[in-house]
């Protein structure tokens, strides 16, 4: 792949993002607490994450393997904190699910595109694209890296406590759902999702590459319509505790 068709396929995913944006705000992914049958023929929840969560790891794993590039230590670890996320994501996040929820077929393949065009896209720049002198060893005492490092734990800590505490207000078996109020729901309703925004915000800092704030802007698209359309729907079937807490949607304070 030229560096030219390169820069048009992330224009174009900037572009799909938007569109994903605003039209997410009147079709709600119809998954999870937006369950809805008009998404077509639906599976088990547990395989669906995994199928579509694993051609990222495919993906970054093949393109370590097998590209050539400068300063290998640097790389390898950038590339790591991808990897690390998607372990989690593909192996333990989709075991841990409680209840017999199911996902639509036709989400499980969007997910699966464009997580196979976000892991090359990423997996290119830094294995090939990147300046070769761009992540030498003074990449780890940059304060790009330092920052965007401690950015993206925390967003992994606050994600993966929050769909802890989702869990644990379900039973075995359960598929009910519950109004969450401690953590960081005591301000958010999507208090995951916040957590995934700060994680991804923080590999684009520490890579400083175009492909992962395209990924954190292709995140927002996906998550903040989302978490409106949750938080509309707390407001229907928990209006006493919304009133109560009066949290916002994904962004403590602020929306």
């Amino acid at each position: 792949m030229s560096y030219s068709i390169y820069c048009a396929a992330e224009i174009l995913m900037f572009v799909l993002g938007l569109i994903c944006f605003f039209a997410l705000y009147f079709i709600p992914a119809g998954y999870g607490k937006l369950i809805d049958k008009k998404w077509g023929f639906c599976f088990n929840n547990k395989t669906a994450w995994m199928l579509m969560e694993c051609p990222t790891l495919i993906i970054m794993i093949y393109l370590l393997c097998t590209l050539e590039y400068e300063h290998k230590t640097v790389r390898i670890l950038l590339a790591s904190f991808f990897i690390v996320h998607y372990i989690q994501r593909t192996f333990i996040f989709p075991m841990l699910l409680k209840g017999k929820s199911k996902m639509p077929l036709s989400i499980v393949l969007m997910g699966i595109l464009f997580n196979s065009i976000n892991a090359l896209l990423i997996g290119l720049w830094i294995f090939y694209f990147s300046p070769a002198e761009m992540y030498d060893s003074g990449w780890f005492s940059d304060p790009r890296f330092i920052i965007g490092a401690v950015l993206f734990f925390a967003g992994m800590f606050i994600n993966i406590q929050s769909d802890a505490y989702i869990r644990s207000l379900r039973s075995n078996g359960s598929s009910k759902h519950y109004y969450p109020c401690r953590g960081m729901y005591r301000y958010i309703t999507s208090a995951n999702y916040f957590g995934e925004l700060v994680e991804w915000l923080g590999f684009a800092v520490l890579t400083w590459s175009s492909a992962g704030f395209l990924f954190v802007f292709w995140t927002a698209c996906n998550l903040v319509p989302r978490s409106d359309a949750i938080y509309k729907k707390y407001t229907e079937t928990f209006p006493d505790e919304v009133s109560r807490y009066k949290p916002k949607r994904i962004i403590p304070f602020l929306y």
